[in-house]
């Protein structure tokens, strides 16, 4: 495979909105010790981009400063000591940033094969919200067969892959969404129980759903009051996983809630986690997720895509709320 030296990618002119995504020529980057060069297919549209753009989210020391944290491609080049990936070989991976581009950088253990059930543009969906719930509801959390989790903002990338997790290790899940269209969906997904959160009290909702025993694990992207809300109907012994937060990161709580319950209140990001660390999460994805990916009973949903030069477009559809799903770039 004869490599080009340039190479378009989307660049950031500087913090603002949308149209501040603009296409540019950049060397293709050259993988180090331990990386691989993927030829992108398919970027996924992630939050964090967004918040990147606005100039919140700044990537971390010595990463590249285009945007993108997932990615599906084929093999390009190889770095020194790589040795479970050949060329050619079609893979998905988290990456520390640069997926907006047609060559970007990859750890070798941050890749997985591309199963054949999926398209690479359905591979490119998979990484980043697959990683932060494998990490938070499994690694950090446990879901057990019967567990009743409520999963917040059912039909965003994390809600959707949070409510098709839980389904397949035999919990029973409760979603919130903000619309009759997006509750539909969300029960489409497997989830059991939908509310609108805008006319309906998740916190009765969930209460009626288990019998007044509560929710076993709740997987929160909003904060800000819900955290309070969370507290009251999470079950006795039960896990809030902080994944996110589109409200705000403060609150005012009854933490004797969290005492009386005992509760656990854990929350991580995974951009800046170790290579080690992130690469430990890939093989679990890899041993428990993949199997059931290759089965078709779990895979990720699409809402939208867009060409890679139309990124901008892509970031305000993200910005709309009004996706169901994932939306991914095209390369």
């Amino acid at each position: 495979m004869t490599l080009p030296a340039r190479m378009t990618a989307i660049a950031i002119l500087a913090p603002g909105g949308p149209e501040m995504l603009v296409p540019e020529e950049r060397p293709v980057p050259v993988p180090g010790p331990g990386e691989i060069l993927v030829k992108v297919a398919a970027a996924g549209v992630n939050r964090p981009d967004v918040r990147q753009r606005q100039g919140t989210y700044p990537p971390p020391k010595g990463a590249t400063d285009i945007p993108g944290l997932e990615i599906a491609g084929e093999v390009a080049a190889l770095g020194p000591g790589v040795a479970r990936w050949k060329l050619g070989d079609k893979v998905c991976a988290l990456v520390v940033g640069g997926g907006y581009a047609q060559y970007c950088l990859a750890y070798e253990p941050h890749a997985l094969p591309v199963p054949a059930s999926l398209s690479m543009l359905e591979a490119a969906a998979i990484p980043e919200t697959f990683f932060t719930c494998w990490q938070n509801m499994f690694m950090r959390a446990t879901v057990s067969s019967g567990d009743w989790v409520l999963v917040h903002g059912g039909t965003s990338g994390i809600g959707t892959t949070a409510i098709m997790l839980a389904k397949a290790f035999g919990a029973k899940v409760i979603a919130t969404a903000g619309s009759a269209e997006k509750c539909a969906a969300a029960k489409k997904l497997g989830a059991d129980v939908a509310v609108n959160y805008k006319i309906e009290d998740f916190v009765a909702v969930t209460k009626d759903a288990t019998g007044g025993a509560g929710a076993n694990l709740i997987v929160d992207i909003v904060g800000g009051d819900y955290v309070d809300r969370n507290y009251n109907c999470a079950a006795i012994d039960g896990v809030i996983a902080q994944v996110s937060f589109t409200g705000p990161p403060k609150a005012i709580a009854n933490f004797s809630n969290l005492m009386r319950k005992r509760l656990t209140h854990t929350g991580s990001t995974l951009r800046p986690r170790t290579v080690p660390e992130k690469a430990a999460i890939a093989r679990g994805i890899e041993e428990k997720v993949w199997p059931l990916v290759a089965a078709g009973k779990v895979k990720p949903v699409i809402d939208s895509t867009f060409p890679l030069a139309k990124a901008a477009d892509a970031h305000a559809r993200m910005e709309t709320s009004l996706h169901i799903g994932k939306i991914v770039l095209t390369v």
